[in-house]
């Protein structure tokens, strides 16, 4: 652990605060806390600013966990929403994320200024998008970093894109050998994240735009840890001076209790959990913004249903049915996600399977030790929560980088079994899902990637004690960010 000296401000000394500017989205939110919780936990007397770009109202997600920071602390603001009428209807995810960070430039120089006032504004940590805001943070002196909320191997595609950009000429899709990223086991152009899919959007482009400033930021902290990812962290730690210093962090995951607003669910979900054997169920989600078309939902039901495994299925309306269905979609249909269901599917199952509506409480449910795996979009939060619980993986990749997760989890790590598509559809059909359930939770394959996981378990809670490797990097940012503070200040 860090000298707890080191954060604190003596009598008559200025408070040092860290300002976070996080992209739009849970997704990036939820790290950026518990990143803040870490600084605010092992180094005393730092205090952290959010500052946070929007497009609209704040979603109440975002809200309530903000309000559930310590205000001895911490502190937020949502900046001036920016508006979006001059965006094309079908603009992708990663063009929204950019241009509101980008439009939301002059209110975060506004913001500062005020802060600069009353603290002393130790660095500005962006995340993966926000590269654009490190052009104010120089008019202030403060050093921006940014925090990778994804894998090491998506940060070395990120150091590595400049190059694949001015060597390849067709779409990657199209390449007939595999990409090979720098320390990186190699990926067929078509599992790279989906932004870089289309070179001809407006999206690609933006991503090519954060990727060519990364060399601009005074260090990088990455959400995983060696032990995760051992290539891509060796390469990007390396001798390589053309990149800044990367600080592996992870893996930074919210393990706290859900609100008070969600306990209804959140009892049924974990009472049912009591009642089941050790280790026997199946945990089948795909993250806030993960739908199925409604032929896909049919051949999930049925691959359950058939595998005979106990199952806990958070269940979403189909995306072919809900209207303006969106990156960040959750329920907007006019049905309930239940009726979409196989008829008599809840009868047949209902002494084996629990099926809820939208949400479950994740982090309790794969802290549960009668939970035994877990069928994942391989969304990089959700992995994470599955590796510091030990619970194995069967992996269903949906949008973003989740395809190059999906093959990392099962080529690399060997973490995960994989549910694979058929036919040009791309539907998993049911006796594939069969396959890959059973495989998972009695099969000998299973065994191989529940020990391998169990492995890592141990190994990611080494990291976060208090001599692990993660806790000693972000000690090392801290004390770089003091350093510098100090010599500025006696110049």
């Amino acid at each position: 652990m860090a000298d707890m000296s080191m954060g604190q401000a003596e009598a008559g000394e200025r408070e040092h605060t860290v300002v976070i500017l996080p992209s739009p989205g849970m997704g990036h939110l939820i790290p950026l806390v518990e990143l803040s919780k870490r600084l605010v936990r092992h180094h005393l007397g730092l205090k952290v600013c959010f500052l946070i770009p929007n497009d609209g109202s704040p979603s109440k997600p975002q809200e309530s966990l903000l309000r559930s920071l310590p205000t001895s602390a911490f502190s937020y603001t949502f900046l001036p929403p920016v508006s979006f009428h001059d965006l094309p209807p079908d603009s992708r995810i990663e063009t929204i994320i950019s241009l509101t960070v980008s439009r939301s430039l002059s209110s975060l120089r506004s913001s500062l200024s005020s802060l600069s006032r009353s603290t002393t504004l130790l660095a500005l940590f962006v995340d993966l998008f926000g590269t654009d805001a490190f052009d104010v943070s120089r008019e202030f002196n403060i050093p921006p970093y940014i925090f990778f909320p994804s894998t090491a191997t998506a940060l070395s595609l990120f150091f590595y894109l400049p190059t694949l950009d001015r060597s390849v000429d067709c779409e990657y899709w199209e390449m007939t050998h595999p990409v090979r990223i720098p320390g990186c086991i190699p990926l067929l152009g078509s599992e790279l994240l989906d932004p870089v899919q289309d070179r001809k959007d407006e999206a690609y482009r933006w991503v090519l735009h954060h990727t060519k400033r990364y060399p601009l930021a005074q260090g990088i902290l990455e959400n995983s840890f060696e032990e995760l990812e051992p290539g891509p962290l060796k390469y990007l730690l390396g001798d390589n001076p053309s990149l800044p210093p990367v600080y592996p962090v992870g893996p930074l995951v919210n393990m706290e209790p859900p609100s008070s607003a969600d306990n209804g669910k959140s009892s049924e979900c974990l009472k049912w959990l009591d009642e089941q054997p050790h280790g026997s169920v199946l945990y089948v989600s795909f993250g806030s913004g993960g739908t199925l078309s409604t032929e896909q939902m049919d051949e999930l039901a049925h691959g359950l249903e058939m595998s005979g495994q106990r199952f806990l299925w958070v269940v979403r309306s189909p995306n072919d049915t809900v209207a303006n269905a969106t990156y960040f979609s959750v329920n907007n249909g006019q049905r309930e996600p239940l009726e979409f269901l196989p008829s008599g599917f809840l009868e047949r199952t209902k002494e084996r399977g629990l099926v809820v509506a939208s949400w479950a409480p994740q982090a309790q449910v794969l802290a549960h030790g009668s939970t035994g795996g877990f069928l994942t979009h391989c969304g990089w939060n959700s992995t994470l929560e599955s590796v510091v619980n030990g619970v194995p993986l069967i992996a269903w990749p949906l949008y973003a980088e989740q395809k190059m997760n999906a093959a990392m989890l099962t080529r690399d790590i060997k973490v995960a079994l994989r549910a694979g598509a058929e036919g040009e559809s791309g539907v998993v059909r049911r006796g594939e899902i069969e396959r890959a359930v059973r495989g998972l939770m009695e099969g000998e394959e299973g065994k191989v990637v529940r020990n391998r996981m169990k492995d890592l378990k141990h190994a990611a809670s080494k990291v976060l004690s208090e001599d692990g490797s993660s806790t000693k990097a972000l000690a090392q940012v801290v004390r770089r960010l003091l350093l510098a503070s100090a010599t500025a200040s006696s110049t």
